[in-house]
C-alpha cells in the first residue's frame, strides 16, 4: 500500500549506491546473497533473544535488498536476478517468524504459523498475479523497473518491514501484533484475488496493454 509513496524517496540514494558497488565490480547476485546472510543473522539473533541486533540487522537486510536492484540497473538486469532477488525476499520474510516460534515456542508458535500460512498466501496471489500478468503483457513502473508485474495490496514491503521492526522493538507484542498482521495479510490476498478476477476476466488473449 505503501511503497509507491515510498519509493521515490529511495530511488535516488539506492541509484546512487548501486552505481557505486558497480563500480567496484561487485554483482547485484553478490548484494543478494549477502542480504540473505545477513537477514538469516537476524532470524537467529531472534531466536537467541538479541532483539536490538536483530533490528539492526533486519535494517540492513531492507537496505541490502534495495542496493542490489539498483546494481542491477546500473549494470545489466537479468532475469536469473530478479529470480534470486524474490527468492531471498521470502527466506528471509518466512525466518522472521519461525525465529520468534523457536525463541518462546509456547508462546509464539501459534501466531507464527498463522502468520507463516498468511505469508503463503500472500506470496502465490503476488506470483501468480504476475505470472498471469506477463502472459498477457501487461506492465507496471508503480513499484520501479522490476523483472515482473508487481501487484500492488495492502500489505507490501514497506509494511512487512515496519512489522519486522516493530515485534524486534517490542518482542512481548509478537503474538497478538501477529495475529493482526496475519489477518491484512489475508485481506491483501483476497484484494489481490478480486483485482486478478477482475482485470484477468476482461483482457483478450493476447493483449499488448501497459499501466
Amino acid at each position: 500500500m505503501l511503497d509507491t509513496q515510498v519509493r521515490p524517496l529511495i530511488n535516488r540514494p539506492l541509484d546512487a549506491a548501486g552505481i557505486a558497488i558497480a563500480r567496484l565490480g561487485v554483482s547485484a547476485n553478490a548484494v543478494s546473497y549477502f542480504g540473505l546472510g545477513v537477514g538469516l543473522a537476524a532470524a537467529f539473533a531472534i531466536a537467541h533473544g538479541h532483539f536490538k541486533a536483530a533490528f539492526v540487522l533486519i535494517v540492513a537486510n531492507r537496505i541490502l535488498d534495495g542496493v542490489d536492484g539498483a546494481v542491477a540497473r546500473a549494470t545489466a538486469p537479468t532475469d536469473s536476478g530478479g529470480y534470486l532477488d524474490i527468492v531471498v525476499d521470502y527466506v528471509f520474510y518466512a525466518s522472521v517468524p519461525l525465529a520468534f516460534a523457536v525463541f518462546d515456542p509456547a508462546l509464539n508458535a501459534l501466531p507464527a504459523a498463522a502468520l507463516l500460512a498468511a505469508f503463503c498466501l500472500t506470496c502465490s496471489s503476488f506470483l501468480a498475479f504476475a505470472a498471469i500478468a506477463a502472459k498477457r503483457r501487461i506492465e507496471t513502473e508503480a513499484h520501479g523497473r522490476k523483472s515482473f508485474f508487481y501487484s500492488t495490496g495492502i500489505i507490501e514491503g514497506t509494511e512487512t518491514v515496519v512489522f519486522f521492526l516493530l515485534i524486534t522493538a517490542f518482542p512481548g507484542g509478537f503474538p497478538l501484533l501477529a495475529w493482526i498482521f496475519a489477518g491484512l495479510c489475508v485481506l491483501t490476498a483476497v484484494q489481490r484475488s478480486l483485482l486478478a478476477f477482475k482485470l484477468f476476466d476482461h483482457e483478450t488473449s493476447n493483449p499488448n496493454r501497459s499501466e
